[in-house]
Order: structure tokens, then C-alpha cells, then sequence
């Protein structure tokens, strides 16, 4: 097995004992079933899939978005009622593991046809595209193309990405299926990350990095937009992103969608990897408005990871946000890790992990407005164990919103 190197000392080390005892103190908050463990079985599972990252991950590392690798999607691809997993790789290709129940599973990727070696792939989603009954499989690329591939139903499938209109060639990340406008038929989002590298490729085939990627946002010119594709019918999409009226301006790493106003209509919560998020709310499936000082006045300077969930079972989503950028301003450990960081470029934000709340204004003061937006409570948001100043959003308390703005 491949050595797995990591830092000689590890700085949050010394913090999990009094990490656990805190959060072991909420646990009569808890309202959601929690008695739970986990078991490593992955070598009773037969699952040998390996990670492999670009030379910018390793010997040659490199400030530049490689460093974010890949993730996973779990189907049904074969209609045995057992779910797969389809592992996205950097280097050596993608791998697609079919469930043979007990825990057993077996490596189909060949037979599957899903492999994809030679493309530096980021994420990938799996849906019904045309109601057939088929999980289909998306996954998005770093400049080498995104790739549609449908489902036979039995585990085979086909790249119709060119007939589907899916064939952009960007650097790819999240990807997103859902009914934006409730005619039945799963819609496509795909996020755009930016251009982070050249079109120039390295020895080990990945497209060399910029030196000075991670200041992307710095440069309008490298930007590229997230996609909105509408499902057409019969494996066809269309890009309806500037017709919906969706205008994001963000280096896009992932979204996720939720239906705030309760009419049905999901909007869209866009992750920044490099500035504010932003939030659209869709109306009526006709199209999207700019909501972020509505719903979310602040968010993480930096964000990665995003999820709308009901934590604690109130019928009411919540959101978190994992906050990336906010503790690499600076060299703070976690015991620090409430204080503020001022960013390079001007901004503020209280450093935590996992979320925080950011500024890239100058900062003012703590406000609140009326609002019976559905927002987490600060109890609520303690109760996850996150902390007082350890808010991915906003807090709502007395039917206010509470807008943290570190001074």
C-alpha cells in the first residue's frame, strides 16, 4: 500500500479530548438518534480503489485546486435494490464497485465502461435522466470535458454527452440533479470552478497549475460560470442559465438546492471558494432572483462544502457550510480558532472550523431585522456542536436575524 504522508506535528491533536467532553455535555439537547458507531470493514468489503492525486499534490505541490480532490456517488446501477459506489480519482481512473450484498463488493468498471483514464475527474452525480427506471451517471472534468453516460439498466453504460448538449469543457466540479421547474424531468446544474491552469499538460497528463491560481478571483477574465441545464426530454439539455436569470459571480466548487418559501420551487445556495456565497430563490420555475441579503446576509469568505438537512427533525431545513479559506489567512491552531483573521484582500472573518462567519467588507457591527426566515437558532446551532461563534450563516432568535459583522 502507497505510504499516506502527513505533518510531523499535528496542531488540533491536543484539542480532541476537550472537543469530546464538550460536545458530550449537549447531548441531553439531542432530539435525533445518536446511539450509533461506525466499523472500518473496508478490507472485509474487497473494495482496493486507491486515491491517486496530480503531481501538484505531492512531490511538486503546487497552490493550486488540485489540492481539493475528488468525491463519490452512490446508485442503484444495476436494480438489485443494493447501492454501488462510484469513486472519482485524479490519476489511474475512476472505479465503479457494484454491491453483492454483506458488505461484499466487486470491481465492474471495465464491464461498466464508467473509467474514464486519462481525465483528471473532480465529482459526479447520478440520476434518472429520462424516467426509465436507470440511475444515469454524470461526472465533470478538469478541462478535458464532462461526461454524460446512460444506464441500460443492468449496469452498462453509454457516453452520450455530444447528443445530450452536456459536451462544456471548463474546470468542472459539483454537479447537481434536480427539478427546477417541476415538469417531472431531473434539470442539470454544473459548477465552474475557474481557470486555475494553463492549457499546457505536465508529464503526468494533468494540465500544469497557474503559480498564482489561488488568487483567481483577482482575475475577472479567468471566471467561468456555473451551467443550469434544463432536461429537454429524451436525453436531451438545454443551458437556460442566462434565460432563468441566474448570474452568480463566485469560483463555484459546490451547490445544493431547497425549497425556502415551502411553494415547491427549490432555490440555489452557490459555495465561493474565493469571496460570499450567494443565494437564488426560484420563482415559480420561471426564474431566479438574487436573494443573499434576504436569507443570508453573511457567509464563509472561502466555502467548500454545503448541505441543506433537518439535523434535529423540526421540519425545517437547516444549512451548513464548511469554511476553507478563513484559517489558511493566518497560522492559528484550534484552540484559536474563534479569533478574527484579516484576509489579504481586505476582509474579515472569524476563523472556525467547521464553518465560520466572514466578511469581505470592511466590517461594522452586530445588527438584526425582523424576518420569520427558517433559520437554525443559536441553541440549535450549539446543540451540532459548533459553537456560539461558530456559525456558518446566520442565527435566528426571537424572530430576528442576527448578522455577525467582526469588528
Amino acid at each position: 500500500m502507497p505510504e499516506v504522508q502527513y505533518p510531523v506535528e499535528d496542531v488540533g491533536l491536543d484539542t480532541l479530548d476537550a472537543r469530546q467532553e464538550a460536545q458530550l455535555k449537549t447531548v441531553n439537547q439531542f432530539n435525533v438518534f445518536y446511539h450509533f458507531h461506525f466499523k472500518d470493514e473496508l478490507k472485509e468489503s474487497g473494495i482496493t480503489f486507491r486515491p491517486g492525486i496530480t503531481t501538484y499534490g505531492k512531490q511538486h505541490y503546487m497552490k493550486v485546486h488540485y489540492d481539493h480532490g475528488s468525491g463519490i456517488a452512490v446508485a442503484d446501477v444495476t436494480g438489485d435494490g443494493l447501492y454501488g459506489i462510484y469513486f472519482v480519482n485524479q490519476v489511474g481512473g475512476n472505479e465503479l464497485w457494484k454491491n453483492l450484498g454483506n458488505g461484499k463488493f466487486k470491481n465492474i468498471t471495465d464491464e461498466a465502461g464508467v473509467g474514464l483514464k486519462g481525465r483528471i475527474s473532480v465529482a459526479a452525480a447520478f440520476a434518472d435522466v429520462n424516467n426509465s427506471g436507470h440511475q444515469d451517471l454524470f461526472v465533470t472534468t478538469v478541462n478535458e470535458g464532462n461526461v454524460l453516460f446512460k444506464n441500460d439498466g443492468h449496469g452498462h453504460f453509454t457516453d452520450i454527452t455530444q447528443e445530450a448538449g452536456l459536451g462544456q469543457i471548463a474546470h468542472s466540479s459539483g454537479a447537481l440533479f434536480f427539478d427546477y421547474d417541476k415538469d417531472g424531468l431531473v434539470d442539470l446544474l454544473v459548477c465552474n470552478v475557474g481557470v486555475y491552469t494553463t492549457n499546457e499538460k505536465d508529464a503526468d497528463g494533468a494540465y500544469v497549475g497557474l503559480p498564482d491560481a489561488f488568487y483567481g478571483h483577482l482575475h475577472p477574465e479567468r471566471f467561468e460560470h456555473p451551467v443550469l441545464y434544463k432536461n429537454m426530454g429524451n436525453y436531451k439539455f438545454k443551458d437556460v442559465t442566462a434565460e432563468v436569470g441566474l448570474n452568480p459571480h463566485g469560483w463555484c466548487g459546490d451547490v445544493d438546492v431547497a425549497d425556502l418559501k415551502g411553494d415547491g420551487y427549490p432555490g440555489i445556495y452557490f459555495l465561493n471558494m474565493q469571496g460570499a456565497d450567494q443565494y437564488y430563490e426560484n420563482e415559480g420555475g420561471k426564474k431566479f432572483v438574487d436573494k443573499t441579503a434576504e436569507y443570508f446576509p453573511k457567509s464563509p469568505w472561502g466555502a467548500m462544502g454545503v448541505k441543506f438537512f433537518d439535523f434535529n427533525n423540526t421540519g425545517r431545513l437547516s444549512l451548513m457550510v464548511t469554511d476553507m479559506h478563513s484559517d489558511m489567512m493566518g497560522d492559528i491552531s484550534p484552540s484559536q480558532e474563534k479569533l478574527k483573521v484579516t484576509t489579504p484582500w481586505g476582509g474579515t472573518c472569524w476563523a472556525a472550523r467547521p464553518a465560520s462567519i466572514c466578511s469581505a467588507m470592511p466590517s461594522t457591527k452586530i445588527s438584526a431585522e425582523a424576518s420569520s426566515r427558517r433559520f437554525p437558532t443559536r441553541s440549535a446551532l450549539k446543540t451540532f456542536g459548533l459553537g456560539e461563534l461558530a456559525l456558518p450563516i446566520s442565527t435566528r432568535t426571537d424572530g430576528k436575524i442576527y448578522s455577525f459583522h467582526p469588528a
